[in-house]
């Protein structure tokens, strides 16, 4: 059921806009050995770059679907369906059957993970990077092996290049390794060594798979590590404002994780049960604790930033939070609290089932839609030296770009200096002036005439020149 939600009408339904069209001709240009870029996509909020790792995985899928973008959401979808049952076995190995069927369920048809898992983009695969990191935290606390240490050092570097907020599982995996260290540190100076060596092989790998980003740090003067610290120091910085920030950023984890509005101080009551369950495990071995302890300090975290809470921003928190609810719901002995437990999860799929909107909506077919007004531009370029815009949506012109270009018209750079002979203008909304717009697109170019306009289903396409 949890690959059937995440392909069911993917075709219609995937969103193919800005975002994507842009990913798409970068990934076409590393297919095509054009470019090998050493950064990734910029964040919406603070233009703080991600690492390319995105780009680099992904790309074979555009590949074996011969450069049709359908197939960067197909390989999204696989490896999202590849989560459920490696969260299955890796749940089952540190606690249970039981917990790992409950978590697996919570995901399979969980509405926000599956509208990740449904088109191309960087932070939709952070669950399944996430889960794997925790993982390997436990696996080399528990076994000790160089491999595992490895492992973990280049997960967490691809977590962080898919989405920023992964830093913050920096801290607390690195008390936890502190406190380790300490342990050994009592135990024999050699048993020290041995384990700041495994250390080392974390590090290490941490740095040769984040080695692209930390050189174009180092060449632009930290630009990056600067921006990030802006977006957190101009978010707020008073204890009340961070106190705040905190109960809403766990208040919209349980509304994303669980599509239900509970009462505010339920919710609060729960957040500070989680911070009690985990005092009473401090001094105890517990994979349950390094769940909570990471999911605590990482949420902890999430609260310097006080912006608004969009979904994706909690992308490295839902598979600690449906582990951490599956083991106590897990809990259950008797036959009324197994009924129970039931009724919990056949109320968490009906919550899910109303969020799915390929059951009763029509297609949105973006992809199509980018084809054919690309399709109407490429009949009426009339010169090598065109370029291609769109309103409001400044960005959103990278998807008519990306299907021009693999038609063999590319037009010039978003970013070019250089000056087009001919200027597409797709207007996906109404737009009151083309002439004389002020967006910088149709400034620069300076058209004065219209020279030609076209409707594709309600879309406008005007040709400009000077």
């Amino acid at each position: 059921m949890g690959i059937f939600l995440r392909f069911y009408k993917l075709t219609g339904f995937v969103t193919f806009l800005g975002d994507q069209g842009r990913d798409a001709i970068i990934i076409k240009r590393i297919l095509t050995l054009e470019h090998f870029p050493a950064i990734g996509a910029p964040t919406s909020i603070g233009q703080v770059y991600l690492g390319p790792f995105y780009y680099y995985f992904i790309a074979p899928w555009l590949l074996f679907f011969n450069y049709q973008p359908i197939g960067l959401a197909f390989g999204v979808a696989i490896f999202s369906s590849l989560y459920l049952l490696i969260n299955y076995f890796v749940v089952k190995e540190l606690f249970d059957k039981k917990v790992a069927l409950i978590s697996t369920i919570f995901l399979s048809f969980s509405s926000v993970l599956i509208d990740f898992s449904r088109f191309s983009w960087n932070p939709n695969l952070l669950p399944l990077f996430t889960l794997l990191t925790v993982y390997f935290v436990i696996k080399s606390l528990q076994t000790n092996k160089w491999y595992f240490f490895a492992l973990l050092g280049a997960f967490l570097s691809f977590s962080i290049q898919l989405h920023y907020l992964a830093l913050f599982l920096i801290p607390p995996i690195g008390i936890i390794f502190l406190n380790k260290l300490i342990d050994r540190f009592k135990q024999s100076n050699n048993e020290t060594m041995k384990q700041l060596k495994n250390y080392l092989f974390s590090v290490i790998s941490f740095i040769l798979f984040s080695s692209p980003l930390i050189i174009f740090d180092l060449r632009h003067q930290f630009l990056n590590s600067k921006l990030f610290l802006a977006l957190f120091q101009s978010s707020g910085t008073s204890f009340l404002t961070k106190i705040n920030s905190l109960f809403d950023s766990f208040y919209y984890l349980n509304l994303y994780s669980f599509n239900i509005d509970l009462n505010k101080l339920f919710v609060y009551l729960l957040l500070f049960f989680l911070f009690i369950i985990l005092f009473t495990l401090i001094k105890k071995a517990s994979n349950l604790k390094i769940f909570l302890f990471i999911f605590l300090l990482t949420i902890l975290g999430m609260s310097l930033y006080s912006g608004p809470k969009h979904p994706h921003y909690f992308g490295l928190l839902y598979p600690l939070y449906y582990v951490i609810i599956s083991y106590f719901i897990a809990f259950s002995k008797s036959s009324w609290e197994k009924y129970l437990t039931i009724l919990f999860l056949a109320g968490f799929i009906f919550l899910n089932f109303q969020n799915y909107p390929y059951f009763r909506n029509p297609s949105n077919n973006q992809i199509t839609s980018a084809k054919n007004i690309s399709q109407k531009i490429y009949d009426n370029v009339k010169d090598k030296k065109f370029t291609v815009t769109a309103l409001p949506e400044k960005y959103s012109d990278s998807t008519y770009r990306y299907f021009l270009e693999i038609w063999g018209k590319r037009s010039l750079e978003k970013d070019s200096l250089e000056k087009a002979n001919e200027l597409f203008v797709v207007c996906e909304k109404k737009c009151d002036i083309i002439i004389g717009n002020p967006m910088w697109d149709i400034a620069y170019f300076a058209p004065n005439k219209i020279v030609g306009e076209w409707d594709v289903k309600g879309v406008k396409i005007y040709k400009l020149v000077r």
